[in-house]
């Protein structure tokens, strides 16, 4: 089938992709295996694959993407002119589209799903970030929902036990270690310390745990898998990716956590690769790759499907592709 490119070029998407290595050969060839790495890279796992393309409304990068109701949503982010959008935009069922929008147009917001809703939690802008959360129901009527501690944007957002947690994040001075709690009518509150400050980390819960890959600390980007035990207020890093990675997209599908693209310190590393990650053990394997090396893009689980939308490529083109992954 064929889809669109960012920059209107178009996408051949082969249905059975191949589970090699990330980026280009001289990117990968320049990542050296550290301790057991190569081992964990080498074993076979179940991969994902793309099962089908479409287009969303417009282009879109750094998007919050989570559920509401029986609908998956994707709202606000950058344009292909790195402008703040408000959009909100529903990526299934049926074809994308706009269905509401934002008090204000931000991107870098972190979202989650709790009680049916999305609540999407800070922001940044061209006039700083916001301490905003927002409600969002299906059909995409948006309300507020109460206020962080503190302004942020960067941070990463999941949902476990009717509590939703704001991982990480960046005050535009700060890069952040807070891991906040959030109910919908209590204040949140930090409940663990990341061992190190962290933005644009991949994150979902897999296993019944809460995981967290990559990111960068604000200066390097990161290689730690991390799992979250709110309960215990603890956070201890129980794998590594075989790349330093930041910008990329989380998502769980069954008890597997998958890592899809992101890219390392420069702007222009992105990565094809999509890696799985067992929630138990740390234990990292090579899960198939993106059709497009991509930074930036969104991702939610829907039944057995991850959906990835947007992102940004390493020409700095910004792509408009929905693409529907499935295990193989």
């Amino acid at each position: 089938m064929t889809a669109r490119l960012g920059g209107g070029r178009p996408l051949v998407v082969i249905v059975a992709l191949a589970a090699t290595g990330c980026g280009s050969a001289a990117r990968s060839s320049a990542v050296q295996p550290r301790h057991d790495r190569s081992r964990r890279a080498a074993a076979p796992t179940v991969a994902l694959r793309v099962a089908r393309a479409r287009s969303l409304p417009a282009a879109v990068q750094l998007p919050g993407v989570a559920r509401a109701g029986g609908e998956a949503l994707a709202v606000a982010g950058l344009s292909a002119a790195d402008v703040s959008v408000p959009d909100v935009v529903r990526l299934s069922p049926g074809s994308p589209r706009r269905v509401g929008a934002l008090p204000r147009p931000v991107h870098d917001v972190a979202a989650a799903t709790l009680g049916g809703q999305m609540y999407v939690f800070g922001g940044g802008s061209a006039a700083g970030p916001t301490d905003a959360i927002t409600r969002i129901g299906a059909g995409g009527e948006a309300r507020a929902a109460g206020r962080l501690p503190f302004a942020l944007s960067d941070a990463t957002a999941v949902a476990l036990g009717g509590t939703a947690y704001v991982i990480g994040g960046y005050t535009t001075t700060t890069p952040l270690r807070s891991v906040l709690a959030f109910r919908p009518g209590r204040a949140p509150h930090e409940v663990a310390r990341l061992p190190h400050p962290l933005r644009y980390a991949a994150a979902a819960v897999a296993g019944g745990r809460i995981l967290v890959a990559g990111g960068t600390d604000g200066t390097t980007a990161r290689d730690e898998v991390l799992s979250v035990d709110p309960a215990r207020h603890r956070v201890r890093v129980i794998g590594r990716l075989p790349v330093r990675l930041a910008h990329a997209a989380g998502a769980a599908l069954g008890d597997t956590f998958y890592v899809l693209g992101g890219r390392g310190d420069a702007l222009d590393g992105q990565h094809a690769a999509i890696w799985a990650v067992d929630p138990r053990s740390g234990r990292v394997r090579r899960a198939g790759r993106l059709p497009v090396a991509l930074s930036d893009l969104g991702a939610v689980t829907v039944g057995r499907r991850v959906l990835v939308a947007g992102g940004r490529d390493g020409r700095g083109l910004v792509h408009r592709e929905l693409l529907e992954l499935v295990r193989r």
